[in-house]
């Protein structure tokens, strides 16, 4: 590392005066190893791709991502197919890649870190869908993507209960929707890349998840078992059930570590999947076709709402180089 720009999201998790009086610190740790190190503000996902962009242009090795997952997400967008290296100072709420890639949870201990890790070569998630002005949107993604209750989620919840509340906001809100959540239908078809046949699959489902990490930290840990970055692949979690039921007890597994399998809720890996509404003449009652006419299906990647059905997932190899501690 030998020059590295700071991009920080003031609105991330913590007192942002605590914050700035940390990354003075950070500054001061890079500096007296010999690294150009600059701080950056941003206040906008589009600002922060654009500051990105100026410190690839300007000849930076490493860009830190200074705030949560969604702040990652964004500048994975310019750091993708480039030499240039991400590091991660977690200030978010839930810091779910700084966890899996086994990072300091605080900032002064991450930066440290960063200047004795490894950077890696991973495969990124790439997702098209449509956004909210019905044009094309391609993102990619580190972290997951998902359709379904969980962009219900990212779609019921407003940046500012988030910074107030932290995860409780997601408790709560997970919570609400579980009883409220109308669980309409829609299509999938993957080929799955674990199996013999090159035959597509096909289901409908009420919920897609598309995850690339081991681990999320907090309670929920091991989300997606079988998920890797290492992996040229997603694992799908993909909820062919409607029952509130069978969703409580998949949470109810990651949360104990358990290893059991909750009927109706698949996991897979698949290097490409595609998402459309559900065509009305599949098995569905007149109320299910009723719900899944009427509501709008919505799609996320790395918690960042982008849009609505139809989705196509895919992954691009070596596309992004990340500083680690793990592997």
């Amino acid at each position: 590392m030998r020059k590295a720009a700071l991009l920080y999201n003031p609105d991330s998790g913590g007192s942002r005066h605590r914050r700035e009086s940390e990354l003075n610190t950070v500054l001061a740790i890079l500096s007296d190893a010999n690294v150009d190190a600059h701080l950056i503000f941003t206040h906008s996902r589009a600002h922060a791709e654009e500051k990105a962009r100026q410190a690839v242009l300007a000849g930076c090795d490493t860009v830190f991502a200074c705030g949560g997952d969604g702040t990652i997400h964004n500048i994975v967008q310019v750091l993708a197919n480039t030499p240039v290296a991400l590091a991660i100072l977690p200030m978010g709420t839930a810091n779910a890649l700084a966890h899996d890639l086994g990072l300091p949870m605080n900032i002064v201990g991450a930066a440290k870190a960063a200047l004795r890790a490894t950077s890696r070569r991973i495969a990124l998630g790439k997702i098209q869908c449509q956004d909210f002005d019905n044009n094309r949107c391609t993102r990619y993604f580190v972290i997951a993507a998902g359709a379904g209750v969980d962009a219900a989620l990212f779609h019921a919840l407003t940046p500012g209960t988030k910074q107030r509340m932290g995860m409780a906001a997601y408790y709560a809100k997970a919570w609400h929707l579980w009883f409220s959540y109308p669980m309409p239908h829609f299509q999938i078809e993957y080929i799955e890349t674990d199996s013999n046949s090159d035959q597509p699959q096909r289901a409908l489902i009420t919920e897609m998840l598309g995850v690339r990490i081991r681990h999320f930290g907090g309670v929920l840990q091991q989300l997606a078992p079988g998920a890797s970055l290492d992996r040229p692949d997603v694992r799908f979690i993909l909820c062919r059930t409607a029952s509130r039921l069978a969703y409580l007890a998949y949470v109810i597994r990651s949360l104990l570590r358990l290893n059991f399998h909750v009927p109706g809720i698949d996991l897979v890996h698949a290097s490409r999947a595609v998402c459309e509404n559900v065509a009305l003449a599949g098995d569905l009652s007149p109320r299910q076709k009723e719900n899944s006419k009427q509501e709008k299906i919505y799609v996320e990647a790395d918690g960042e709402l982008l849009g609505t059905l139809p989705v196509e997932i895919t992954v691009v190899p070596n596309a992004l180089s990340v500083l680690s501690l793990s592997s």
